[in-house]
């Protein structure tokens, strides 16, 4: 059986409650993922897949639907400290060519670093596979001049989500997420 995804869309939440599973619940919420049963899968966007909104992707999927996605979550308990979860995409010119999705979770990295971390991890690893010569050690905004100068890697993003700990030691969950869907 030959399962290839043709559409996907992206989302992100963030869930607050005492209990650490019903957090992660109430992210799956806020992201509109909450009634589906996730499988995750690794870091390949599919050759001639189609982004998609949100709404778009959801009203294809059902309720107790098994689903495939990339995720990425963090949870914490700990009153202010800082979590993130984020998506990153790299998309080649070629059509015909599989992407890229790069997944990172952790403490005590602001939302924008956090999206170029990602956002660089899926173009690198996009790179690598194209043969585009890059230095490695150079910072991300000059490896990102050499990947469009390639001409090779059409579309970069970052899906990213961030928040701070409960002020009251709640659980804190935050979640990221490429889901896919099938025609």
């Amino acid at each position: 059986m030959n399962v290839v995804p043709t559409r996907a869309f992206f989302t992100r939440g963030v869930g607050k409650h005492k209990n650490n599973l019903e957090s992660f619940e109430k992210a799956l919420r806020a992201a509109k993922i909450e009634k589906f049963n996730l499988v995750k899968v690794s870091s390949i966007f599919p050759p001639s897949c189609k982004i998609v909104t949100r709404s778009v992707g959801l009203r294809r999927l059902k309720p107790g639907s098994i689903v495939y996605c990339v995720m990425a979550e963090e949870r914490t308990n700990e009153p202010n400290r800082l979590v993130g979860a984020g998506i990153g995409l790299a998309i080649p010119a070629r059509g015909e060519q599989y992407g890229y999705i790069s997944e990172h979770h952790g403490f005590g990295m602001q939302e924008k670093r956090m999206a170029d971390y990602v956002e660089d991890m899926a173009a690198s690893m996009l790179a690598t596979t194209l043969d585009i010569d890059f230095d490695a050690d150079a910072d991300y905004d000059a490896r990102r001049e050499v990947y469009k100068m390639s001409g090779e890697i059409v579309k970069t993003r970052a899906y990213v989500q961030t928040a701070e700990g409960d002020k009251n030691g709640l659980w804190t969950t935050v979640v990221s997420a490429a889901i896919f869907v099938f025609d």
